[in-house]
């Protein structure tokens, strides 16, 4: 399907681009009080104004500018805290236990961990630490599924560990994993892996999109940022995403640009001349491709198969399988969905988008009149019985609700009760470690932080069930 005249416009034509940097506490609140931002003259506030906006819209723009400018200050001292908390769980792991950590800090015989080894966890990876496919095997109804969610998990590893994983415990091949650039905030801070199983029928190509990591400030930057573009007819999307994704400076997204630095690789062009490769060398086979990710990963995704779409391109489209997402955000709004459910007609691409229970992420931005963000595509809601059914939306599509308060928190107790159950049931490979623990005992607060934990999907795949659904 080739682009038509109006999808060849690759200029943004209508946007909203808040510029955290650049606004001052004062600004902010001329904002919140002020019906008329057209007439403030704000240097934040670029594209799209309104002569009247109401209060809840402006409340937006208050809360988007201030978390951006929170992270950003914060950005240090996250960091510094997130790389010492997770040096120390590896320091402990390292020497077995915390007692013999101690011992041997005395005699001198501690056992340092390095950042870079195969061997060094993430936070993410200590409250889950399998990275094995269980019982699914290639053409499993559940295979692609299973083999996407825990490689979403995998990718807020690093290198080596992702590539040993890979290789040596899935007897795949390793395609790479990749540091991206973000043009708007000067920083590395999107990354992704590619690996290549040749078991599967046809064989498949990955392509996986790391999430946001907790301690990394760039991340929460991004989710934070509301930001919207209007590509032609592909609809608004989310402002942030896209410039995480690669979105130009000029509020373009050209065909082509000029990578000058190979230290700063663009996400989107560099995945796509990747896939460019792989497809023109396997021309004459069946190679084809999934594009997967959890949480911010997954919005990534999508969006990933969105632009494809945007320019055009068919001959990586048509090889595109599936798009599998964990927990994953919505991207755009009412015109965005159209535009997506068309093209993944057009080209006959499966879309599931997996939901836990409570998890909080999917049910964010919002979906009312003054956000405008829908969510589409096939969505496999599992509650926290890791029971699996198909539905229209997640149930509570927003999340918050005065009358589901107490039981959020019935179902979160239970979930902390459901830890020590599911090793005895089960087997040991379903034990919970006490940091995990530890964000149950959270979830008695906000029940849809630790629902968000890669964790939950896994064990919904590998546990639950959707009658008569091959994914």
């Amino acid at each position: 399907m080739a682009p038509n005249k109006d999808l060849s416009r690759l200029s943004s034509r209508r946007h909203l681009h808040l510029r955290a940097d650049k606004a001052k506490l004062s600004d902010l609140f001329r904002v919140l009080s002020n019906r008329d931002i057209e007439s403030q003259d704000l240097d934040f506030i670029d594209g799209i104004r309104e002569k009247s906006t109401t209060f809840k819209r402006r409340g937006i723009i208050f809360l988007s500018i201030l978390a951006q400018k929170y992270f950003h200050y914060v950005s240090k001292p996250l960091s510094w805290f997130g790389s010492t908390f997770e040096f120390c769980l590896n320091l402990v792991s390292h020497n077995k236990s915390f007692c013999t950590t101690l011992f041997r800090a005395l005699q001198g015989t501690l056992e340092m961990p390095d950042e870079e080894d195969s061997s060094y966890v993430s936070f993410i990876g200590y409250l889950d630490k399998r990275v094995d496919l269980g019982r699914f095997k290639p053409r499993d109804k559940k295979y692609f599924g299973a083999l996407c969610a825990v490689a979403s998990k995998v990718s807020y590893e690093n290198k080596a560990f992702i590539q040993s994983v890979v290789q040596h415990r899935w007897e795949m091949d390793f395609l790479g994993a990749y540091d991206f650039w973000n043009e708007y905030q000067q920083t590395l801070s999107t990354q992704g892996f590619m690996f290549h199983d040749k078991s599967s029928d046809p064989d498949m190509i990955f392509v996986v999109f790391r999430g946001t990591e907790p301690f990394n400030a760039e991340d929460w930057r991004t989710d934070f940022d509301l930001s919207w573009y209007e590509f032609a007819s592909m609809g608004r999307v989310h402002g942030g995403f896209m410039k995480a994704l690669g979105l130009q400076k000029g509020e373009t997204w050209p065909t082509e640009i000029q990578e000058d630095d190979p230290q700063r690789p663009v996400a989107y062009y560099f995945l796509r001349q990747k896939l460019r490769e792989i497809m023109l060398k396997k021309s004459n086979s069946r190679t084809r491709f999934i594009l997967t990710g959890h949480s911010l990963g997954g919005a990534l995704a999508v969006l990933f198969a969105a632009v494809l779409a945007l320019h055009g391109e068919e001959s990586i489209l048509e090889r595109l399988e599936a798009v599998y997402t964990f927990g994953q955000p919505r991207v755009g709004d009412e015109g965005f969905r159209g535009f997506m459910e068309e093209q993944l007609r057009v080209y006959g691409v499966r879309y599931y988008r997996f939901v836990y229970s409570h998890d909080i992420v999917p049910r964010l931005p919002i979906d009312d009149a003054a956000m405008m963000f829908k969510h589409f595509g096939t969505c496999l809601y599992y509650n926290c019985l890791f029971q699996g059914q198909v539905v229209e939306e997640e149930p509570l599509k927003n999340y918050f609700s005065l009358r589901e308060f107490v039981t959020k928190r019935v179902d979160a107790l239970w979930e902390i009760v459901r830890g020590f159950l599911l090793p005895g049931i089960y087997g040991a490979e379903y034990k919970e470690g006490w940091i995990l623990k530890g964000c149950r005992l959270f979830g008695l607060i906000i029940p849809g932080f630790p629902a968000h934990a890669p964790q939950e999907y896994i064990n919904s795949i590998q546990l639950g069930e959707v009658d008569g659904l091959f994914y």
